[in-house]
């Protein structure tokens, strides 16, 4: 009787079961291509509403922003920052709600 009590309480562990669709070794995803955004200068808006507006828009802190307003300003572009083009083309688009040229481009 106690032999049958043991193989009631025994527990079968189940092997994990592969995810249908997915192979086994397949690769991790690639990084996303990178893109530029520029930020343009132009005779319209006051510097100290760019550099509000980037830090708004952007991680970039107030210095950093007003290096790249003052590029844009002497230059006519900057550099603001790379990312992947979805998140640049939402720049973009913010940046132009604000009244501020922005475009972007492949970074390679």
């Amino acid at each position: 009787m106690a032999d049958q009590e043991e193989s009631k309480s025994a527990t079968a562990t189940a092997k994990p079961k592969q995810l249908p669709g997915t192979k086994p070794g397949k690769k991790p995803p690639q990084m996303l291509p990178p893109w530029k955004v520029l930020l343009h200068n132009d005779d319209k808006n006051d510097q100290v509403f760019v550099i509000v507006t980037i830090m708004e828009l952007t991680p970039l802190k107030e210095q950093d922003a007003k290096l790249r307003m003052l590029e844009a300003h002497e230059t006519g572009a900057a550099l603001l920052l790379v990312t992947h083009k979805e998140r640049a083309e939402l720049y973009q688009d913010q940046f132009q709600t604000k009244g501020l040229t922005v475009t972007i481009e492949p970074a390679e």
